[in-house]
């Protein structure tokens, strides 16, 4: 059994950060797809922006995205910081801000988790 935590830190203004945010959630996808593998997708700092446009239907990754997001968690104070927090709130997601109101990495370290970033 493999654990993975894929940490979305590319915001959304550039060619290169659509393509990280992608290559993040297809890689989350795969872990998700394999058997017995565990996986969180966390965006944290600028990633948290993605929720909004992952959100509406129309988005070209709303699919890829509904494929990881029972996985999916949301930095809580980056999220209020890039001004997000109600959409994520609106959408059910959950936040984490376990260390100074971010999520804890160390604690997934702790739990054996991969930290992939993105």
């Amino acid at each position: 059994m493999t654990k993975a935590a894929i940490v979305i830190l590319a915001g959304n203004e550039s060619h290169s950060d659509y393509g990280r945010l992608a290559n993040g959630l297809e890689a989350a996808k795969e872990f998700v797809e394999a058997d017995g593998d565990e996986v969180e997708v966390i965006f944290d700092g600028a990633g948290t922006q993605w929720i909004p446009e992952l959100e509406a239907e129309d988005s070209d990754y709303h699919e890829l995205y509904l494929s990881v997001r029972d996985d999916a968690a949301v930095c809580d104070y980056c999220s209020e910081a890039f001004g997000v927090s109600e959409t994520v709130e609106d959408a059910g997601i959950t936040v984490l801000g376990e260390y100074d109101g971010h999520p804890s990495i160390r604690s997934l370290v702790d739990d054996d988790y991969e930290i992939i970033t993105f």
